[in-house]
């Protein structure tokens, strides 16, 4: 059994930041669950592209407000409290944030967590 805290992972390696966002991996591929989970926050102002192609993900807000832009077929969607959002075809998308978002992100497969941001999207998880 696994049983950790966000303040169990903060200021560890396991506390990551970024240009706009800030995430606290609760759960990474070395605890062997077969996805990674992680508290997300975006920063209000951020304009994020990005484009994970070697994970899925989907992020559920806990709190704030942002937009969502599909690159495929670009439309638009509102991201509030209460919505999830799946990247599952690694779509390509803007996120806009118009108030700090709060999301509980699950990638598969599990990150690492040495991987680095580039290009809109996670380097491969080395084996």
């Amino acid at each position: 059994m696994i049983v950790r805290s966000l303040a169990d992972v903060a200021g560890t390696d396991r506390d990551v930041t970024g240009d706009g966002w800030h995430s606290l991996r609760l759960l990474l591929r070395n605890d062997r669950m077969g996805f990674s989970l992680h508290e997300t926050t975006v920063a209000a102002g951020s304009e994020l592209e990005l484009e994970y192609r070697h994970h899925l993900e989907a992020c559920y807000c806990v709190e704030g407000e942002g937009e969502l832009l599909d690159h495929a077929d670009g439309r638009r969607y509102p991201i509030v409290p209460g919505t999830v959002y799946a990247l599952d075809a690694h779509d390509r998308h803007r996120l806009t944030v118009q108030r700090d978002l709060r999301l509980v992100c699950v990638f598969n497969p599990a990150l690492v967590g040495t991987e680095r941001h580039t290009g809109g999207g996670y380097e491969p998880s080395p084996d």
